[in-house]
């Protein structure tokens, strides 16, 4: 089962989530997360997926946050 990325909402704004995450540069590694979540209909055996997506977060953070301190 592949996990197909929402456009629109059907108000026609864009998801503020996938707004968000566009702009972190993390959306496909999100994307992996539900696919094995959807895949293994359990999370605990999508630790590397989510590893990956939470660092991938984490990075955006730090780099945020030295962004802001310049």
């Amino acid at each position: 089962m592949t996990v197909k990325p929402r456009e629109r909402q059907e108000d026609g704004d864009d998801d503020p989530v996938e707004s968000m995450l566009k702009k972190t540069g993390c959306l496909e590694l999100h994307y992996k997360v539900q696919e094995c979540i959807a895949t293994t209909k359990d999370w605990r055996k999508c630790q590397t997926e989510v590893n990956n997506f939470k660092n991938c977060i984490n990075k955006h953070k730090q780099e945020e946050s030295s962004k802001i301190k310049k």
